[in-house]
């Protein structure tokens, strides 16, 4: 096969972005406003959250931040509040966020498995998160290695924690693919000497993903047919 691991990011990857975490930012700003319109106002716009449509802009860092870049665009918006209690306050909301599968994990994960493959996810989410998300579908034990960001080996775009996974199963980088809907995770991939596939489940258009990746799919689900290939 073209790789013995897979490196997968989770939000716009494993799930559907925009039907996961459109409806979830949308219901935070207004727990966070507190009925004040111009406050959600002044929160969205540090998002980069369109409040008319109900859903990030293509440009806002949040779609591939971490949970600390989140606090920190509410904090903007609310100087009174602990940028700590802001973090912990969103990580535990996101672990309970509804979830969008991009096509169904347990058997998709299951026949990569079966073909022998290390599976790992590395997000720039929550461990804690993270574990908590895919528990809530039940594929958490699927996976060999869960990261986030604060697992100790740093954030996409740095390379860093993608090579962490390679050395704990001593795979070579360049048997690894990383799998992910943003060029925060391309060119992470790049960075660590990894393949590149790039997935449309997120909020990147292809004209934005193509140049980090050797190949664009419209979901993972199109994976398996190109490790045959």
């Amino acid at each position: 096969m073209r790789v013995d691991g897979l490196l997968f990011d989770k939000d716009g990857t494993l799930f559907d972005f925009g039907l996961t975490w459109n409806s979830f930012a949308k219901g935070m700003i207004a727990k966070f406003a507190e009925g004040d319109a111009h406050l959600a106002s002044r929160i969205a716009g540090e998002l980069d959250f369109d409040l008319a449509t109900g859903s990030f802009l293509p440009q806002s860092a949040i779609i591939a931040g971490t949970n600390r870049d989140a606090a920190e665009a509410v904090g903007r918006a609310l100087p009174d509040r602990d940028i700590a209690e802001l973090e912990n306050t969103l990580m535990y909301a996101a672990s309970e966020a509804p979830l969008s599968e991009a096509v169904p994990l347990a058997g998709f994960l299951d026949d990569l498995s079966g073909r022998g493959l290390r599976l790992g996810v590395m997000t720039n989410d929550t461990e804690y998160a993270a574990r908590a998300h895919l528990k809530s579908v039940g594929v958490e034990e699927r996976f060999d290695l869960i990261l986030g960001f604060d697992s100790g080996f740093g954030a996409k775009p740095d390379p860093g924690p993608l090579l962490a996974f390679s050395e704990r199963f001593t795979l070579s980088p360049d048997r690894v693919a990383m799998v992910g809907d943003s060029t925060h995770d391309l060119i992470a991939g790049q960075r660590a000497g990894m393949q590149t596939i790039a997935v449309l489940t997120g909020m990147a258009t292809e004209a934005e993903l193509a140049p980090y990746a050797d190949v664009v799919f419209p979901n993972i689900g199109h994976i398996p047919g190109w490790l045959a290939a």
